[in-house]
């Protein structure tokens, strides 16, 4: 992406730059997705994919949470099924 498109290249960027733009961007998804016109939300989705491929490509052996997997997901739906009361 052009620097003058949406900022300044994710690659230029220095670490805490990244994350303070990626927590931004996240934080400003949902009110663009119900609010902003087409054209807002094709920059914001460039923008938001740019900015996380950037973070993965940095950090490629970042720390994954189990439940956040595939597998850890299908585990807790599992367990909430299987309980009696629905608890």
């Amino acid at each position: 992406m052009a620097e003058h498109d949406g900022g300044p290249s994710a690659r230029k960027l220095e670490e805490g730059r990244l994350l303070k733009e990626l927590e931004a961007i996240h934080r400003t998804r949902h009110e663009t997705l119900l609010h902003g016109s087409d054209d807002a939300l094709v920059t914001h989705t460039q923008r938001m994919n740019e900015l996380e491929h950037e973070y993965v490509r940095r950090h490629p052996h970042r720390a994954q949470t189990a439940g956040r997997t595939r597998t850890g997901a299908r585990a807790r739906t599992s367990a909430e099924q299987e309980k009696p009361d629905g608890t």
